[in-house]
C-alpha cells in the first residue's frame, strides 16, 4: 500500500506499514511539540528526524501535525508560525525564504467521490509544491496537487484549490488571483 501511496494511486491507509510509519510521525511530533524554547538544539534534532528535509536557518513554531513528516522537504531560512497542519500523504516540497502564517494547512490527501470506494477506505494523495519566497497568510488552506510560485503571496484564510503562478497575490474561497506583483513595491 505504501508504493501505491507514493505514487498517487488509490490505497488503504489502514495497513501495518503506514500504521508503523505514522506511529514514528505521532512520537517525534509529539516530542517536538513538548520542547521547551529555550531548548531549540533539542527543537531543531527532532524536527531533522520527523521531516524528510530541513533547510538551515528554518524554524518552525510548535504545535505542528503531520501523517508521516518524512514526505515533507523545507529549504533554508522558512518559518512556520503555530498550528502547521501538514498532512504529507504525498511529498510537500516548500522552497527557501518561505514565510508561513498560524493556523496553515497543507492537505495532499484525497478521497473518492465514489460513495462505494469510500466506505471499501480507498483514499489516494496528489503533492503540493511552494516556491521560494511565498508567503501563505494565517489560516490559509492549500489543497492536494496545487503547486504554488515563486514571490506569491496567499491571503489570510485563503482556500487554494488550484495551481498559482509566481508573482501574484491571491485570496478568497477558492483563490483568486486580485493582482500582480510588481518588483519593488510594497
Amino acid at each position: 500500500m505504501r508504493e501505491r501511496m507514493l505514487a498517487g494511486d488509490l490505497y488503504i491507509a489502514d495497513d501495518p506499514e503506514l500504521a508503523e510509519h505514522m506511529l514514528r510521525a505521532m512520537d517525534l511530533m509529539d516530542a517536538y511539540n513538548a520542547t521547551s524554547a529555550r531548548d531549540p538544539q533539542q527543537r531543531r534534532g527532532l524536527l531533522t528526524e520527523l521531516l524528510g528535509a530541513v533547510g538551515e536557518g528554518t524554524e518552525i513554531r510548535p504545535p505542528l501535525r503531520v501523517d508521516y513528516g518524512s514526505h515533507i522537504r523545507i529549504g533554508a531560512r522558512s518559518f512556520a508560525n503555530f498550528g502547521l497542519v501538514a498532512l504529507d500523504v504525498a511529498p510537500i516540497t516548500i522552497g527557501d525564504d518561505v514565510q508561513i502564517g498560524s493556523y496553515v494547512q497543507l492537505m495532499t490527501p484525497t478521497h473518492p467521490v465514489d460513495p462505494e470506494l469510500r466506505r471499501a477506505k480507498w483514499e489516494a494523495a496528489k503533492p503540493i509544491t511552494i516556491g521560494d519566497n511565498v508567503w501563505l497568510g494565517s489560516g490559509a488552506i492549500v489543497l492536494a496537487g496545487v503547486t504554488i510560485g515563486e514571490n506569491t503571496v496567499v491571503g489570510a484564510g485563503a482556500v487554494v484549490t488550484r495551481d498559482l503562478p509566481a508573482n501574484v497575490v491571491a485570496v478568497g474561497n477558492p483563490a483568486r488571483v486580485i493582482r500582480t506583483i510588481e518588483p519593488g513595491t510594497a
